[in-house]
């Protein structure tokens, strides 16, 4: 190794090893941020595709939620997303105009603080809930509710696919171990969604989102949304 006027030995080699580890960040950087780029061209694509497509469907949505009851036919709501930041959610309305939230935000804190091992076998879902419309029983039996969030994903808070969008009052609950699900954006469509839905419980259902946290790539993405229209079309999970 040269040596330079002034400078040791431990300093030459240190400052190589900054020098490649310096080469190297960049291109880490562009892998991740070509494949990032590519998803996100693909999310800006499959969701402007189909809200063209079914622009006519969800007109009528829109239509028979506003004959059946009072309120707007969009549900707004913040959820929290990528790196912990808070959006608006964009849903069909499928429950009665300013329902109280009270018995979910109750019922999802005895999942999250229940001692391990007494969780029950499946997930809560509000279907059966009275407040619920019976056009907003059709909606989210057919998963047709989610439907709004395509403009979401062409806003950039979410992607079509990933984690599953989280309400404030559950993160505020969550031990340090969940937080890793906020590393990518919340999604459409997701790992949790294609493996049974309310089948499983609520810590399967985090799992199942850190595990796509970990593993994200293009294959997944495909492989999920290939996944996604069989299981809503044979309703598996629906409570």
């Amino acid at each position: 190794m040269s040596s330079i006027p002034g400078t040791t030995q431990e300093q030459l080699v240190l400052g190589a090893a900054r020098t490649v580890e310096a080469k190297r960040v960049p291109a880490r950087s562009l892998r991740a941020s070509a494949l990032n780029g590519v998803r996100r061209g693909l999310d800006i694509l499959v969701a402007g595709g189909l809200l063209l497509l079914l622009a006519p469907l969800m007109l009528a949505i829109a239509l028979l939620i506003r004959l059946e009851s009072n309120g707007p036919a969009i549900f707004r709501q913040q959820r929290i997303g990528h790196r912990l930041r808070p959006f608006t959610i964009l849903k069909f309305r499928t429950m009665r105009h300013e329902a109280d939230t009270a018995p979910h935000r109750e019922y999802v804190q005895s999942l999250i603080t229940r001692p391990s091992g007494s969780e029950p076998g499946r997930l809560y879902k509000l279907s059966v809930d009275d407040r619920v419309t019976k056009v907003g029983r059709f909606l989210r039996n057919w998963s047709l509710d989610e439907l709004p969030q395509l403009l979401n994903v062409l806003l950039g808070h979410m992607a079509l696919v990933g984690p599953r969008p989280v309400i404030p009052y559950e993160v505020e609950l969550y031990p340090d171990s969940y937080l890793a699900r906020f590393d990518v954006k919340p999604g459409v469509t997701g790992l949790w969604q294609v493996s049974g839905r309310n089948e499983r419980t609520y810590s399967e259902m985090v799992n199942l989102d850190l595990e796509y946290a970990e593993r994200a790539s293009l294959l997944l993405d495909l492989s999920i949304i290939a996944r996604t229209i069989p299981n809503v079309i044979s309703r598996r999970g629906v409570a």
